[in-house]
């Protein structure tokens, strides 16, 4: 019925707000039968996890009017009729141009996106009042065609070891899907250039011990059975699915932050909109102590200047991106061996 709605209240630290769901039934995962108002209500129960993981940070909303299996599209800036609790930065993008990003500060806030029919919130690595210096560096691991979640596990351990040694405290999440996330708080001091060449660093020194299971090769033609590191999404306005965000899966999973004692044991399956609130309540959430020692990317950088000391330098950007420095043809090997 067009008129039907109802109300949800929100606790957050400005108060209860009360939030309006239209449409509350409309059914947005049909294999599990999960509504709009099951998302909302998710978001109130994961609420506070949510906002510490996603809040204070420019942030895009992933929309599906009709559901996970519908049209889909991408929202930045807030919508006319939000309400005054929801705020806009400005933000640089890599065209150079500058726009208003949305902003989600509490609770209802992520309450009210469901609303608008959000499912997957993409929150930068950057503060709102500091977009341009990020203080999480990120590093995707992707198992590609032939690899699994099993794969990335491993990866993800060694991955952790080469943070250390560079100083930095690692956290991990589940990514939704079948890889895994790795995190690690570091003080807002560098732009997004230099956290990806620090990225970059990281992910070499990985591919270097383990070889014949992890790749940093951009082109999908040349990455094989392995677990591809993204480092280009360690760049400016490229973004993951935050922690405790909701996924465009038939299962509706959750990419959901885990300890690193679970992570050889953890089935990514088991972390969805229906269990995660749960899961809080009994775990707890183990990216409580995200921000309480941030660390510098300087050890990294110092193997990026090895690296290219050594001849190995730029790697590929996104093809939306303008020509960069320094950066290799964008032209996949196998294109470019017919051109010639």
């Amino acid at each position: 019925m067009a008129s039907e709605a109802t109300v949800l209240s929100v606790d957050g630290p400005h108060g209860t707000r009360d939030v309006r769901i239209s449409s509350p039934s409309r059914v947005l995962w049909p294999d599990l039968g999960i509504t709009k108002l099951d998302l909302a209500k998710y978001l109130v129960e994961v609420g506070e996890a949510f906002v510490a993981a996603n809040g204070d940070r420019p942030l895009a909303l992933q929309r599906f009017k009709d559901g996970i299996d519908g049209e889909q599209f991408f929202s930045k800036n807030p919508p006319k009729g939000a309400p005054d609790y929801i705020r806009s930065v400005p933000v640089i993008y890599p065209s150079a141009r500058s726009h208003p990003q949305l902003v989600i500060d509490e609770p209802a806030a992520a309450v009210w996106a469901a609303q608008m029919n959000t499912i997957v919130f993409h929150p930068w690595p950057s503060r709102a009042e500091n977009s341009d210096n990020p203080d999480q560096l990120r590093i995707d691991l992707d198992p590609q065609p032939g690899t699994d979640f099993d794969d990335a596990v491993p990866a993800a351990i060694e991955l952790r070891k080469v943070l250390e040694e560079a100083g930095l405290n690692a956290f991990i999440k589940t990514s939704g899907n079948r890889g895994l996330h790795v995190f690690a708080p570091i003080e807002p001091v560098r732009e997004f250039l230099d956290v990806r060449h620090a990225v970059i660093a990281a992910a070499r020194e990985l591919e270097r011990r383990m070889p014949d299971a992890v790749t940093t090769a951009w082109w999908k033609e040349e990455r094989g059975e392995k677990v591809f590191v993204d480092f280009n999404q360690a760049n400016r306005d490229r973004t993951i699915a935050g922690a405790y965000s909701p996924r465009a899966l038939a299962h509706a999973p959750v990419s959901c932050p885990i300890g690193w004692d679970e992570l050889e044991s953890a089935d990514p399956k088991n972390f969805t909109v229906l269990t995660v609130p749960e899961r809080l309540k009994t775990v707890g959430d183990p990216w409580a102590s995200f921000h309480e020692k941030p660390g510098t990317i300087d050890k990294l950088l110092d193997w990026w200047q090895r690296d290219l000391d050594s001849g190995l330098g730029e790697l590929p950007f996104p093809p939306d991106y303008p020509k960069m420095p320094g950066e290799p043809s964008r032209v996949q090997p196998s294109r470019a061996k017919k051109d010639k």
